[in-house]
């Protein structure tokens, strides 16, 4: 299966697009990126730990290839953020994984208070050495866009002002639903005697994603802008994804269990915004709201289970596989009550149907495969849908 959606996406479906201009090559390098690397760089050396944020989504996929080499001569954690999106079986999998090979990882969510804890004691211990003999401790949050480092910072800044004596108010860092928000490096101090520094940075990619895959999941997970590659391709290899790994059969209860009442398609239902389901901090959607995009959500789901367990033909099979997702575009514009008469149906279809997976509406999943074995090569990246 593994071998099947690499062959699709580089020969089929997904890779017969091309990115940019070198095809099979995902460029993305804003102006800000490459002056932000050199400043990164020249922190790290002043830096005393690296906090290394990834999506837990894809431990390996949202790592920054080029700063892997001058991070792994620093203290280190690996952050898996955004742990409630992913499957806690095959995260627990994941931070074994790390561990084994001498590298410290904490699966954290950035916006509870209990688990930024816990990553706050990982730091004090694993600087408890040299807070002995250093009035200044530098720690350096790194990480690819939008895998929630401000987030974090926030968090941080919220658990310091409780626990140490702050001299100043903190400033809050700003966190945005697209990659790219935080362009400047900025430092924050959360502790006093010793003085602890927590450096924020933006999110910065490698110049070119050389990979098609791994750029396929960066953008799955909205590491990269939906503009770049395209909302409409990423929502196709996210549905190669579920089919090949059959998850919609796992949604056969959303058939056995619906409600076949003679009323129940006659409720006049009022209209809402799948925006309602990205994190607000002031507005939240009323009750009737959470359970009409609930409703949206089931139908999503049993659409596609009917979809893939009528299929009479191969998911192996390219052709086969397109025909499938072609399908699966016009049932799901109808479960997202997209107009049929709308001029840009399917690009909308795309973008409710990524928010829904962003937002784990879908369930969680885990797009990095962990090695089989010690011996598998770090780089390796396979996939896997739970």
């Amino acid at each position: 299966m593994v071998m099947m959606l690499k062959k699709t996406v580089k020969k089929g479906l997904i890779g017969g697009m091309s990115f940019a201009k070198d095809a099979g090559k995902i460029n993305w390098f804003p102006g800000h990126m490459a002056a932000a690397t050199r400043a990164i760089r020249n922190r790290l050396k002043l830096s005393d730990l690296v906090i290394e944020v990834r999506d837990a989504r894809i431990p390996l996929s949202s790592a920054n290839e080029d700063l892997q080499s001058q991070m792994s001569a620093k203290k280190r954690i690996i952050a898996l953020n955004k742990k409630d999106l992913a499957n806690p079986n095959v995260l627990n999998k994941w931070t074994r994984h790390f561990e084994s090979s001498k590298q410290d990882c904490i699966a954290i969510n950035a916006h509870s208070r209990s688990s930024v804890m816990k990553l706050l004691d990982l730091v004090e211990l694993k600087l408890k050495e040299v807070i002995a003999r250093e009035p200044t401790l530098l720690v350096m949050v790194v990480g690819v866009p939008n895998v929630g480092k401000s987030a974090l910072i926030n968090s941080v800044h919220q658990i310091a002002a409780a626990r140490f004596p702050v001299q100043e108010r903190l400033k809050r860092a700003t966190v945005g639903p697209l990659p790219g928000v935080t362009q400047d490096i900025a430092g924050f101090k959360i502790a006093h005697r010793p003085s602890i520094y927590v450096l924020d940075s933006p999110g910065v990619l490698v110049p070119s994603i050389p990979d098609i895959e791994t750029g396929l999941k960066l953008a799955l997970s909205g590491s990269v802008k939906d503009s770049v590659v395209g909302e409409e391709r990423i929502a196709q290899y996210f549905l190669a994804i579920l089919n090949i790994r059959g998850t919609p059969l796992h949604w056969k209860y959303l058939v056995e269990g619906r409600n076949e009442g003679p009323h129940a398609d006659c409720i006049d239902k009022p209209s809402y915004n799948l925006k309602d389901l990205r994190h607000q901090r002031t507005k939240q959607p009323d009750s009737s709201a959470l359970h009409y995009v609930g409703d949206m959500i089931s139908e999503v789901q049993r659409s596609l289970y009917i979809t893939l367990s009528e299929f009479d033909g191969d998911t192996e099979d390219e052709n086969d596989l397109e025909c499938l997702i072609e399908q699966q575009f016009e049932v799901l514009q109808k479960a997202l009550k997209i107009p049929h008469k709308a001029s840009e149906a399917r690009l909308m279809v795309s973008k409710k149907f990524l928010t829904l997976f962003r937002t784990g509406r879908l369930g969680p999943f885990i797009l990095d495969d962990v090695p089989e074995t010690e011996t598998d090569h770090p780089n390796s990246r396979r996939v896997v849908v739970s």
